[in-house]
């Protein structure tokens, strides 16, 4: 597959998973795959405790909770990647009071509108969903506080390309969370190449290390992983791609799938907002990773 259509494959896929039914998205791979007989939620992590929360936002698709890590201020500036029905964003708006405004980028059109609608459900008005290419945001540079995004950038054929552009936006001293999949070793290169398993955020991942080290090539800084938690795909959507063989081998080898919560600042110092120092952002970060 080369950009064009993974692109397409993630905007069909994710259109279609708009308008189904949530209890579908959540017992798949990210929403994006034929439902497992296991029924129970592979990615997603549960968001009803947090104040803010709307159930008709919540689609399942997440893989960790970056809004609840990402240390939101009262009158800040949020942009959420990948925002879906809006879920992320109406939590972001609770954090940011009135005096905030929050912006939700999204590449597909029915995602939008269904954000859109609930947006206006709310009566919230500095909520603002934004159609575009998080690859190329359709934002000014120096603009946002903090940036969260939630299962997305495994999702996206150039992270490097979206890792500067949450640097351009940013203002100095800003800073992200953001909860995506990871892979520690390879993965059976069928999973690795299949259509369905790119869009149901597996095959789209990168290795841990060299996402973090993505993240500093970009400028960043006091980068801390916040939370890490493994991901364990069920026999019957892995019996799709593997033969028992092939299946007991995955399993039972070196490779790991796993979900991450990671914190980064943008160096500089804004007079307005307290900067997050290196120690309050270092919630966890393992030894020798690199990202301290």
């Amino acid at each position: 597959m080369n950009t064009e259509n993974k692109k397409q494959i993630v905007k069909d896929k994710y259109t279609q998973i708009a308008l189904q039914d949530k209890a579908v998205n959540t017992s798949s791979c990210c929403g994006a795959t034929n439902s497992s007989s296991e029924i129970y939620n592979i990615m997603t992590d549960d968001y009803s405790h947090l104040k803010g929360y709307n159930s008709e936002a919540d689609l399942g698709l997440g893989c960790g909770l970056p809004t609840a890590f990402a240390k939101i201020e009262k009158g800040d500036t949020v942009i959420d990647l990948g925002s879906g029905a809006g879920n992320d964003c109406f939590v972001a708006r609770h954090e940011t009071g009135i005096e905030g405004k929050v912006i939700g980028i999204d590449f597909t059109e029915a995602m939008i509108a269904k954000a859109r609608q609930n947006a206006e459900k709310l009566g919230f008005h500095n909520v603002e969903f934004r159609q575009g290419d998080i690859e190329n945001m359709p934002v000014s540079e120096d603009m946002a506080d903090v940036v969260v995004s939630n299962c997305v950038l495994n999702l996206v054929p150039d992270k490097s390309a979206v890792l500067r552009e949450i640097f351009r936006v940013l203002k100095p001293g800003g800073h992200f969370s953001i909860s995506d999949i990871v892979l520690m070793g390879n993965l059976p290169e069928v999973l690795r190449e299949d259509a369905e398993m790119y869009s149901g955020c597996v095959s789209g991942a990168i290795q841990k290390a060299d996402y973090l080290n993505k993240i500093k090539e970009a400028g960043f800084e006091a980068i801390s992983l916040q939370k890490e938690k493994p991901i364990v795909i069920p026999d019957d959507i892995l019996s799709k791609y593997l033969n028992i063989q092939e299946m007991q081998a995955f399993q039972n080898g070196q490779t790991g799938i796993y979900s991450i919560t990671v914190l980064a600042i943008k160096p500089g110092h804004r007079l307005e907002k307290k900067r997050i120092s290196p120690a309050e952002s270092n919630i966890y970060c393992e030894p020798n990773s690199g990202c301290c």
